[in-house]
């Protein structure tokens, strides 16, 4: 009982850790993006990275289960590396570079609604009429942040920016999606993903700026990102998952995220956050937990 109780305990801790470095990304992508353009940041960021990664698969001794993928799995890590790090974080980041750092936070928190709506014809799963209502609830929520609240009047402060932001939803649910159909150990997969995207960034970085040496804030700020958005704090994540004796009892958590992410915000950019943003995200999240419950009722039946 004692070892269970200081099992979970560890999960929340992990879980805690993690979600308090994701809180404070929104914040890091702003202030890295005075210093880096959006490419630059991504290349930057996805080399620390991969170079974190690969200690944590060092110390845990796993580099030599690499020897059992496939030239098929090495194109589809590939593939999956176009996706994201690739085109996931340079459309994030332009995104960012154009809206407030609240709107594009809270628009891509969406990805998770999204997830639901392309699992759809990508995992064959059926959604009801109540689900369907649960997930326009959550989009009246991404509606009324991009508009500041007047959603009638439908203006935004930059649609470029909100465009990008709801296609980097679209990716990021893509990449999970295509992801969970395979097996693999999950922080060894995402090393190798990673390490395949930088070829296609570093062409990116090439067509767009060319190359530099980033200012000593820009490198604190690429390096900040790849470890406590793309590294370490994955790696703490899927530990909480494997320690926790429910899974639902940690990832309940994640909820927290863009709370906390507003309020970091608020006192590091000091960027006012409005009123409808809140909200927006209540019914982002308010619909993906109505969604969640009247799946959970109809598949009981």
């Amino acid at each position: 009982m004692i070892g269970h109780t200081s099992r979970q305990q560890k999960a929340y801790l992990f879980a805690c850790i993690a979600i308090f470095f994701w809180s404070t990304i929104a914040t890091a992508f702003k202030l890295s993006l005075e210093y880096l353009r959006p490419v630059q940041l991504v290349f930057y960021a996805t080399l620390v990275s991969v170079m974190a990664l690969f200690l944590i698969l060092l110390f845990q001794g796993k580099l030599k289960l690499i020897r059992r993928f496939s030239a098929q799995d090495f194109l589809r890590f590939s593939l999956l590396g176009i996706l994201n790090p690739c085109l996931y974080y340079i459309i994030l980041l332009h995104a960012y570079d154009l809206l407030p750092a609240q709107e594009a936070m809270a628009i891509n928190y969406s990805w998770i609604v999204m997830m639901v709506i392309l699992s759809i014809p990508i995992l064959k799963q059926k959604i009801g009429l109540k689900e369907f209502l649960s997930i326009i609830v959550s989009y009246i929520g991404v509606v009324l942040i991009a508009t500041k609240g007047d959603i009638f009047a439908l203006e935004f402060e930059s649609l470029k920016g909100v465009i990008y932001a709801l296609i980097t939803t679209v990716i990021w649910a893509l990449f999970w999606l295509f992801n969970t159909k395979h097996s693999s150990d999950t922080v060894l997969s995402l090393f190798l993903i990673f390490l395949s995207s930088l070829p296609f960034i570093a062409i990116a970085v090439y067509l767009d700026s060319g190359f530099i040496m980033p200012s000593v804030n820009g490198f604190v700020g690429a390096a900040y990102v790849g470890l406590f958005e793309m590294g370490i704090t994955f790696v703490l994540w899927q530990s909480a998952l494997k320690l926790s004796s429910s899974v639902a009892r940690v990832s309940s958590l994640v909820f927290i995220t863009p709370f906390l992410a507003l309020l970091i915000v608020q006192l590091v950019l000091r960027e006012v956050v409005l009123t409808s943003t809140v909200f927006g995200v209540v019914l982002i999240i308010s619909g993906l937990l109505l969604q969640k419950y009247f799946t959970k009722q109809r598949t009981s039946r």
